[in-house]
């Protein structure tokens, strides 16, 4: 085969640095053959096992098909510990990924909240590569609320999650919970890396997200129903490729992502002041809040009793915010503005006029009403519409994978391609 074939058909594995971790699963004789997989990819292997999964598979089976040692205390013996100074710092600064197959209930738990009690757990907190994990368990543990909830809370995150798939298990249950199989927890790290090539390092990026809250008095507020979930995923990916990211939010209940820098906001106002501030300081704007179209004419700072309104709601005098976009539209220069429109009727006309009103060089268009796009949903359908009057409909995806489009479309706007 020639260079030029050879490096087409060159997997994105080919050359990387990659920590298997391994937990204590009846599946985890499974990562041997996962292993052999990435090697067979161009993979240079680490591996790391927790230690009860030394109950299921002996670390000389690793050590052996990877040509490399098992790790597994958090402390070295005597006779290592000057050579190896910091393990988990290391392997986490070594790896250009970390992929941890099969991965337990208890530790999906554990790295959902931090918690590093084992080598495996504290390599997760240092690790300044992308996380790819892949569960496996019994099916009453992976359907679990406690389970869902974090396996939800890693993907805000950005942290790949390879599903499992159903058949027998090894309670002689059948249901959802076996490893996946290792070609297709590798075609996952795959496609994982060939979007996560630090493409945007050195690009600096400002995300809005969430609502904005407009006091009505001391206590009550007109707000929306945004959960924040959209822009917190464009800023978890635009930090995984690299840029340097700050995130303005509303008041929402979510994590900050890694290597992230946020500022939390109430109100349009506070919104507008926040992205007036740091929009001399990024390359590229993307706008996904829910910003109040009205706030309170002077809002008193008590609570109004039921009995002053007089059964009258009206009597609450309504003014409009300042428009974001519009009002920092002097400021674009050769920065890429990128917009949210939210509609439920007309969609793409109403977007359209979005897009051209407010000088963007792209908005992202979806319609909540529409199955897997509504709100506090992990999944998002919208339709991308450009300046150069092109669009592009996307199906029902995952909110990082509706991120990662975007931001595709980011990169090549910085690189010139905007109108």
């Amino acid at each position: 085969m020639s260079h030029e074939l050879s490096a087409i058909f060159m997997s994105s594995i080919q050359g990387k640095k990659i920590v298997l971790g391994v937990c204590g699963s009846i599946a985890a004789y499974k990562s041997a053959f996962l292993l052999r997989e990435l090697q067979r990819k161009g993979a240079e292997v680490r591996v790391v096992m927790t230690p009860s999964a030394a109950n299921f598979v002996a670390p000389l089976t690793f050590s052996s098909l990877s040509h490399n040692q098992v790790y597994i205390d958090m402390f070295p013996d005597r006779g290592h510990a000057a050579s190896v100074g910091t393990w988990h710092i290391d392997l986490g600064l070594w790896a250009d990924a970390m992929l941890i197959a099969p991965i337990t209930a208890s530790t999906i738990a554990k790295i959902t909240y931090g918690i590093a009690d084992n080598f495996l757990t504290s390599i997760v907190l240092a690790l300044r590569a992308p996380l790819i994990i892949a569960p496996a368990m019994d099916a009453d543990m992976y359907i679990h609320p406690a389970t869902s909830s974090n396996i939800s809370k890693l993907k805000e995150r950005g942290i790949a999650v390879v599903k499992p798939e159903e058949g027998d298990l090894a309670s002689g249950l059948s249901g959802v919970g076996r490893l996946a199989e290792a070609e297709n927890i590798v075609s996952k790290v795959e496609r994982f890396l060939e979007n996560h090539g630090h493409d945007l390092v050195g690009k600096k990026i400002l995300v809005t997200a969430g609502p904005t809250q407009e006091p009505v008095d001391a206590v009550r507020y007109i707000s929306n129903r945004s959960s924040g979930k959209m822009g917190f995923a464009v800023a978890a990916a635009a930090a995984n490729r690299g840029a340097d990211v700050k995130l303005v939010t509303g008041q929402v209940s979510l994590e900050t992502p890694r290597n992230v820098t946020r500022e939390d906001v109430s109100t349009a106002d506070e919104m507008l002041d926040a992205v007036s501030r740091h929009i001399g300081w990024c390359d590229a704007l993307v706008m996904t809040a829910a910003v109040a179209d009205y706030k309170v004419l002077n809002p008193p700072d008590r609570k109004i009793k039921k009995s002053e309104f007089g059964g009258n709601i009206a009597k609450i005098d309504l003014v409009e915010t300042t428009d974001i976009l519009q009002s920092i539209s002097s400021k674009k220069g050769n920065r890429v503005f990128v917009g949210f429109a939210l509609e439920t009727d007309d969609v793409l006309e109403n977007a359209a006029k979005k897009l051209k009103s407010k000088s963007l060089d792209m908005i992202a268009a979806n319609n909540p009403q529409e199955a897997g796009a509504g709100f506090g949903v992990d999944t998002n359908k919208v339709t991308l519409l450009k300046a150069d009057g092109s669009t592009e409909e996307m199906p029902v995806l995952p909110k990082y994978d509706v991120a990662m489009r975007i931001l595709d479309e980011v990169k090549t706007l910085l690189k010139g391609g905007n109108t």
